[in-house]
């Protein structure tokens, strides 16, 4: 399950109408993108340890009951798998609660820009609005994970106990495919308000006549 990030950075080439507070405002947006490395370096390895302890899990329900050493070892290792998504779903969170943090610092500088600039207003407004609803979503996205790992552990350790009934099983697991379901669609929603944010944050240095480049061969936005 991949997660979106915040926008490639974009480099100020110079504020052609701009003051002191519309860079200001950059220099925050773009921390706030840096701010977010850790979470988009999360990525990848967060599938890749799914994807391991998937293969773990099939490997687990392919045994039979006699063979319950392997039963065992096998599912001691998804739990440390699951430990170490734990661990990156921290990393993960840190990132995104200091990214915002520093995100919040435009709010004060939006209210305060200056009348003839009232449509970069409407812009940063709306982005605030809109970096609210994807941190919303994301504490949100964060809370069900850490529910479906709790269930994935819970899971291995009901598997190694040789009195476990089909019926116990099947019933965590039904747990699991529902927690991991709303994962998937609060996952979803994050990435679309990420989308959003990306295109509002361009249109707003549009509006602040910043000319910006943005990188990764994104378009150059120019005053």
């Amino acid at each position: 399950m991949l997660i979106g990030g915040l926008g490639a950075a974009a480099i100020l080439l110079s504020a052609c109408t701009g003051t002191s507070a519309h860079e200001a405002m950059y220099d925050h947006l773009e921390k706030a993108v840096s701010l977010e490395d850790a979470f988009r370096d999360q990525q990848q390895p967060m599938v890749e340890l799914e994807e391991k302890e998937q293969k773990l899990y099939e490997e687990i329900i392919d045994l039979q009951t006699d063979q319950m050493d392997q039963i065992k070892e096998k599912s001691k290792e998804a739990s440390a798998i699951v430990e170490d998504r734990k661990k990156k779903l921290k990393l993960e969170k840190e990132s995104i609660d200091a990214a915002k943090e520093e995100f919040d610092n435009i709010d004060g500088l939006a209210k305060d820009l200056e009348e003839d600039k009232a449509e970069a207003k409407d812009e940063a407004e709306a982005l605030v609005e809109t970096m609210d609803q994807r941190y919303d979503t994301y504490q949100t996205l964060y809370s069900a994970y850490t529910k479906a790992l709790q269930l994935d552990e819970e899971l291995y350790d009901m598997l190694q106990k040789e009195d476990l009934t089909q019926e116990a099983m099947q019933g965590q697991i039904e747990k699991i495919n529902e927690s991991y379901q709303t994962v998937m669609d609060k996952n979803k929603e994050f990435n679309e308000y990420t989308d959003a944010y990306n295109n509002k944050k361009k249109e707003l240095y549009d509006a602040l006549s910043l000319n910006v480049e943005y990188e990764d061969h994104e378009e150059s936005k120019e005053s």
